[in-house]
């Protein structure tokens, strides 16, 4: 068995962001198989008509990041409020951020951040990507964005998964009752290896090995009378031909920047990943950077994060602009909660769910401003509260999928993507 590696970054509730994705004898492959049998099921005549699809990349923030020292400063408030950093203006006027994304700054009329945005206190992603918190999805099992775009994209996608997590099968990544079909391709860590042969296997042993398989997955075929367990078929073919045909391995490849482009990204290497997944068109990109949950030392733990953070982002946008491609992905920045306005006795910021913030960018969205407001203390929306779904809502719509399209769940019922389906008009173009 190989093994794709998480995330190790662990916050306050003791969960450990490493998760492990199992998979067979021929790695992506089993997982992409599963892909690409969804997608043959939803072929129709429609497919053959040419479509530009639009694509998502989203960053998650884990541990949830400190709105106020970020994307929504006070820089009137009293101390124990305002923190340590200075506000700095934008290209937009009227709209400012820390003084630790300089970079953002001057690109602001690419950007939109949204200030009054409410979460749930909880230390998960399932919200933000599911638009469902934890507590619900423990029963309901609502699918996250990206297996939505993997359902709906059918074989539109080509010799491209639909669905890639750089930050492994965490938490906010399943399928839920789409089926392990959408669970997501995870090329991170060692799983880099399953995309070319092992070293001593040809062709010609490759194809032994299928064939092998094959014969077990026969077997187990008339052992699973629940129908996940497929085995070596013409999708699991296909996927194999997509692994060792060169598109995702090529993306993954960073040699194939020019040296200066990956000096831009060094450290950041992820981020120039998912550019070039979206590039070869991957439906949806997600990855991660860093640890938020700054209950002690806020403001150290940022000095060091944000200028990277603003760096990968502005990496990121700039680059899909100048490819023309600013229009066709959109790129959405956010963490599972705010942190308190007031600062602690420990130089930090503690949970804050009534209010967050989150970044935007690209995917025909109108960009160039601040949506709502929060309070002067940073302690509530102070107009136009948005709820997450809302926001995931928009992101949908800007790829060109109906949030209000329903799939059945595993009794069969008819379920929506999202129950709170209402886009942010502010940010519709």
């Amino acid at each position: 068995m190989f093994q794709f590696l998480g995330s190790a970054h662990r916050t306050c509730d003791g969960v450990s962001r490493r998760n492990f994705l199992q998979v067979g004898a021929f790695g992506a492959g089993l997982t992409l198989a599963g892909a690409l049998r969804a997608q043959a099921a939803k072929k129709d005549a429609s497919a053959d008509k040419p479509t530009k699809l639009k694509s998502a990349i989203f960053v998650y923030l884990g541990g949830g990041p400190s709105h106020m020292d970020m994307y929504d400063p006070k820089p009137d408030a009293p101390a124990e409020y305002r923190g340590e950093f200075s506000a700095i203006n934008t290209a937009v006027p009227g709209v400012q951020l820390s003084e630790h994304f300089p970079l953002q700054a001057k690109m602001m009329n690419k950007l939109a951040v949204v200030r009054s945005l409410i979460s749930v206190d909880e230390h998960s992603d399932s919200l933000v990507t599911t638009g469902y918190p934890d507590r619900v999805n423990t029963i309901a099992s609502h699918p996250s964005f990206g297996a939505v775009v993997s359902k709906v994209r059918g074989d539109q996608s080509g010799a491209v998964p639909p669905f890639v997590s750089l930050r492994g099968m965490s938490r906010g990544t399943e399928p839920g009752f789409l089926g392990v079909a959408h669970r997501p391709f995870t090329p991170g860590g060692p799983g880099n290896a399953n995309l070319k042969l092992a070293q001593g296997v040809s062709a010609d042993r490759l194809d032994d090995r299928k064939a092998l398989l094959g014969a077990f997955d026969d077997m187990r075929r008339d052992l699973d009378s629940t129908g996940t367990v497929r085995g070596m078929d013409s999708y699991t073919d296909k996927a194999i031909e997509m692994v060792t045909g060169g598109v995702v391995r090529n993306a993954l490849d960073l040699k194939k920047e020019d040296e200066k482009t990956r000096e831009r990204y060094k450290g950041i290497e992820n981020f120039l990943t998912a550019r070039r997944l979206v590039e070869a068109g991957v439906g949806f990109v997600t990855l991660s950077y860093g640890g938020w949950d700054t209950h002690g030392d806020n403001f150290k733990t940022l000095k060091r994060q944000l200028p990277v953070l603003d760096k990968a982002i502005t990496n990121v946008v700039q680059d899909l602009h100048d490819r023309g491609l600013g229009d066709d992905v959109v790129l959405f920045v956010a963490g599972e909660f705010g942190r308190t306005p007031k600062v602690n006795n420990n130089a930090g910021r503690d949970h804050w769910s009534p209010v967050m913030s989150a970044l935007v960018a690209g995917g025909g969205l109108k960009m160039g401003q601040a949506v709502g407001a929060s309070t002067a203390r940073g302690e509530r929306p102070k107009d136009n509260p948005i709820t997450v779904p809302q926001l995931l809502a928009t992101m949908y719509r800007a790829i060109g999928i109906d949030p209000g399209q329903t799939f059945p769940n595993g009794s069969g019922r008819p379920m929506y993507v999202l129950d709170d389906r209402e886009s942010v008009k502010e940010l519709q173009g």
